[in-house]
């Protein structure tokens, strides 16, 4: 670790304090599936990750900047909501464990003046008004399953964008709250579905956008 620059080390000791943490013991090394007879999983999660695997990586330097393992590490609990039932205890596990770090990595990005979550000088600008309203507008236009991805997504990047109404079944997206990171890449994926998707009405649990 000390031939890691200090923003790596930082990257390098915040998976080590989330690997040793008494409750991510679920997450520290590959799911074995086979002897768990979770004979699913494989077609389930098409990219298996591990907080073991991404120690190794930090430490082994395989990742081109400290967003990239971070996307590995927010791999790792959205593997876990998109295998376990919503409120299930390991999707509620795998939900705090997923705002406790991004908590924990904005601080790091702030304090190692890495660009991307300041809004101070940050590499990626705040969205527009037009560009939230035009993001709120898209994501009428996409499909219930690639909306659900949109809500995926946001619960492991930025949970506080999400306002759920358990006695409706619905949730909601506070546009304003979304961060400028996590904004740009669910609008990169909106635009990457286009407009030909099926109704995002229907059946299963309702979503809604909002901006104030």
């Amino acid at each position: 670790m000390s031939n890691l620059s200090p923003e790596w080390q930082a990257m390098a000791k915040l998976v080590s304090q989330f690997y040793a943490k008494a409750d991510a013991e679920p997450f520290r090394e590959p799911v074995d599936w086979q002897s768990l007879g979770l004979f699913d999983y494989p077609q389930v999660i098409k990219k298996p990750m591990d907080l073991g695997l991404v120690k190794k990586k930090v430490n082994e330097g395989k990742y081109k900047s400290i967003h990239d393992a971070s996307d590995d590490v927010r791999l790792i609990w959205k593997n876990c909501m998109t295998y376990n039932a919503d409120g299930s205890d390991f999707y509620n596990l795998a939900q705090t464990m997923a705002k406790k770090f991004e908590e924990k990595f904005e601080k790091l990005c702030a304090q190692n003046d890495v660009g991307g979550y300041s809004g101070e000088g940050g590499a990626v600008e705040e969205p527009t008004i037009e560009d939230k309203r035009a993001f709120a507008k898209g994501l009428y236009k996409i499909s219930k399953e690639e909306l659900g991805k949109v809500i995926t997504d946001l619960e492991t990047k930025c949970p506080k964008a999400l306002i759920k109404n358990s006695a409706e079944d619905e949730v909601e997206i506070n546009v304003d709250n979304i961060s400028p990171v996590a904004f740009r890449e669910v609008v990169d994926y909106v635009n990457s579905c286009g407009a030909g998707g099926s109704s995002s009405g229907g059946g299963g649990r309702k979503k809604k956008s909002r901006t104030r």
